[in-house]
């Protein structure tokens, strides 16, 4: 049945974009409220506009060369345009948008910065970086991540999942959990010929491993430790979930978490990051491709 994980609950978390301007406005929460009325549908419109009304959400306007350089080689990385790319760097002022909330859903901290940042954005014709990633959000991407009237979103818009090549394989990581206080997913060794349908099923997971983490943070309740299980189920429903649509095909595979820490080790440091790494339930040749083989079809490999 496989043993139980217990995973710490953050207190806070935070989230921070940055408006990269060209010019000084007025007045920047004036514009913020101004904005988010008018681009912002209800019901997500009357929750941002109280995290502006309240200590939560910040606003912070400066020159750009009192802020830390705004990484441009990471974001040309994660795919920022050579025109987003000058337009950051020809920034004379950076507005930081930065919101603190507890774990748990809505994740209002996330939902209402990115709001606020984009509409200013949109307003103003400036790049909104997302520093978590760090990746600039084109306007189209803004749009369609922000939840919709029944609070769905496509995780595939709020997580990036890049993988490495190595001697022994590639190496993915997901990078977008930790925004919802869950550490990241990682697995080694994926063959070449499984970039893609690992990356499919590792959407999957993350989207299941959400769902299960934000059921055990009731609204209201504070939680010290989450426990979930080691074993995880992953079906093709979830993989479609990850990316917006729906699957009508129940058709499920199982894998096994191990909490390590971000050195690869199974006896997590203090002072390092927590990860789950991502392995098949059983052992044995061939075992990634297996999974792939059960869940998406036999022509994956």
């Amino acid at each position: 049945m496989g043993e139980i994980l217990t995973l710490p609950v953050p207190e806070t978390l935070h989230a921070t974009y940055a408006v990269a301007l060209v010019a000084d406005p007025a007045d920047p929460r004036e514009l913020a409220r101004a904005q988010v009325a008018l681009r912002v549908a209800p019901p997500l419109r009357d929750l941002v506009l109280r995290m502006l009304d309240s200590p939560m959400l910040t606003l912070d306007l400066r020159p750009a060369d009192e802020f830390p350089p705004l990484p441009t080689d990471l974001l040309a990385v994660y795919g920022a345009s050579p025109g987003e790319l000058a337009d950051v760097r020809a920034a004379s002022h950076v507005l930081a948008v930065r919101a603190a909330y507890r774990p748990g859903r809505p994740p209002a901290h996330e939902w209402a910065t990115r709001a606020v940042a984009g509409a200013i954005g949109a307003a103003l014709s400036a790049p909104v970086i997302d520093v978590f990633t760090p990746q600039v959000l084109s306007p189209e991407h803004l749009r369609r991540s922000l939840p919709d009237a029944d609070g769905n979103t496509r995780l595939t818009d709020w997580m990036l999942l890049p993988h490495t090549a190595g001697p022994h394989g590639f190496w993915f990581t997901t990078k977008g959990l930790a925004r919802f206080g869950l550490p990241e997913l990682q697995t080694e060794h994926v063959p070449p010929a499984l970039v893609e349908p690992w990356g499919r099923l590792l959407n999957g997971l993350a989207r299941r491993l959400l769902d299960l983490w934000l059921d055990e943070l009731h609204a209201g309740q504070q939680r010290v430790f989450v426990e979930l299980p080691e074993l995880i189920s992953v079906g093709l429903q979830d993989v479609a979930a990850a990316h917006g649509v729906e699957e009508p095909m129940r058709r499920e595979v199982t894998v096994r978490l191990r909490l390590d820490d971000e050195r690869g080790s199974d006896e997590p440091d203090d002072g390092a990051e927590p990860l789950l790494t991502v392995l098949a339930a059983d052992d044995g040749p061939d075992r990634l491709e297996s999974l792939c083989a059960a869940l998406f079809g036999t022509g994956v490999s």
